[in-house]
């Protein structure tokens, strides 16, 4: 191959390279609000947790859940619910309980 040649290619390479790492940054809001839905629909199946009542937000694929409940039992299963969540790397559960 020419130097012309093995320029080209390493410069197509280096473009395909730099565009996949941007993407992968770029991609984080979009796993964020595709996880915090997931959570979202995971507390609505829940019939021992009231959804209308928890917050969800990610960020990063942290899992923030806040809002009021009855019980510390119903705070707890929001939280196992939220970590079966495909994505999530943690789950910071500030729920109050009243």
């Amino acid at each position: 191959m020419s130097t012309k040649g093995l320029l080209i290619t390493a410069t197509m390479c280096s473009v395909f390279a730099m565009g996949t790492a941007l993407a992968a940054n770029d991609d984080h809001p979009v796993q964020d609000a595709m996880i915090t839905t997931k959570v979202k629909a995971e507390l609505t199946k829940d019939s021992n947790t009231k959804a209308h009542e928890i917050h969800v937000t990610t960020k990063d694929g942290v899992v923030m859940l806040s809002g009021t409940v009855a019980t510390a039992a119903e705070k707890d299963k929001a939280e196992a619910d939220a970590k079966m969540v495909k994505g999530v790397v943690d789950v910071r559960n500030k729920i109050d309980v009243k």
